[in-house]
């Protein structure tokens, strides 16, 4: 008989000890690894940006702000959340990914802050350069070498009782899905007050053109010059085969309510949850009356990016 099988009561007093001994170590193993990545994560997200970042901005007489809790610059700080802190800038420049650029582009839009990507991520479709070519970007930025493109964004609004308790907006996508994973959505669609259709699904995507290669593409939808002004509807594994995506004018009117059986709905602008939706409530999502205004320095086309970008994409995942 195996003796990992044999049970605790059977076993002598001494194999009992020995066994409390083991399972002792073997825990405190598991807490010192879970430590050390608690560790690394903790530094990963606290990495300020380095001073030769700062140093290159400086060169080309770029005032540089930097946020509040990075203290190891001779910068001028800003606070995100601080409406009169922000104003003080010209332009944002976001180092990461695209998350990043949608956190930065969502505090500065309302002020007419122009924005500007670094991509130091795997994608980066709303960047504008690499970080290779971060000092390029500088000495055009430094000598006005550049033009400024609007791009559309999303206002969401949730309405209860013919009350506006929530709004949000976004240049990517608005999300409304189910809370529960193994249950399915029940969601009616109005565009411009008018029925629809009603979808079994795990959510719908209403996305801009911006945003038709994030969320929207994975889930099927198509890829949509930023120029046009249009919404992307895309319903997320929707339980229908006729269930196709809807390409609309982005002046139209959508509404999204729950429909029976009721299950727990959340609204989320640009990946971050806004609200827990309940059975009553509509969900009203427009075009936003204030754009995102993006710094544009190369002559590349969409096309050209959209093939570079996702040929990336195929590479990473090959050589996995």
């Amino acid at each position: 008989m195996n003796k990992n099988l044999i049970p605790m009561n059977e076993r002598t007093k001494e194999e009992q000890r020995e066994i409390a001994r083991k399972g002792g170590r073997e825990s405190g193993k598991v807490r010192r690894r879970k430590r050390t990545m608690k560790d690394a994560a903790q530094l990963i997200l606290q990495l300020p940006v380095s001073a030769e970042q700062v140093a290159l901005l400086q060169k080309y007489g770029l005032k540089t702000l930097l946020p509040e809790d990075m203290k190891d610059f001779k910068a001028a700080g800003y606070y995100s959340k601080e409406a009169e802190s922000l104003a003080q800038m010209d332009a944002g420049i976001s180092l990461g990914g695209d998350g990043t650029f949608l956190q930065m582009a969502r505090h500065l839009s309302p002020l007419k802050i122009p924005v500007f990507g670094v991509n130091f991520g795997k994608l980066g479709f709303l960047a504008e350069t690499e970080m290779s070519d971060f000092e390029k970007a500088l000495q055009k930025l430094a000598g006005h070498d550049f033009e400024l493109e609007e791009r559309s964004q999303l206002k969401a609004s949730v309405v209860k009782n013919g009350r506006v308790t929530v709004q949000a907006h976004a240049l990517n996508d608005m999300v409304v899905a189910k809370g529960h994973i193994s249950k399915l959505a029940h969601l009616e669609l109005k565009i411009n007050g008018k029925h629809s259709g009603i979808y079994a699904a795990d959510g719908l995507i209403v996305a801009t053109a911006t945003g038709s290669t994030a969320y929207s593409l994975s889930a099927g939808g198509p890829m949509v010059h930023p120029s046009l002004d249009v919404s992307i509807i895309t319903p997320i594994c929707a339980h229908a085969l006729y269930t196709r995506p809807l390409i609309i004018p982005g002046t139209n009117l959508i509404e999204i309510t729950a429909v029976p059986p009721y299950e727990e709905l959340l609204l989320s602008a640009d990946g971050e949850i806004t609200a827990a939706v309940a059975e009553d409530d509509i969900i009203r999502i427009e075009k936003n009356p204030e754009p995102v205004r993006l710094i544009r320095l190369n002559g590349r086309s969409y096309y050209e990016t959209w093939q570079q970008k996702l040929m990336r994409t195929c590479r990473n995942e090959e050589a996995k």
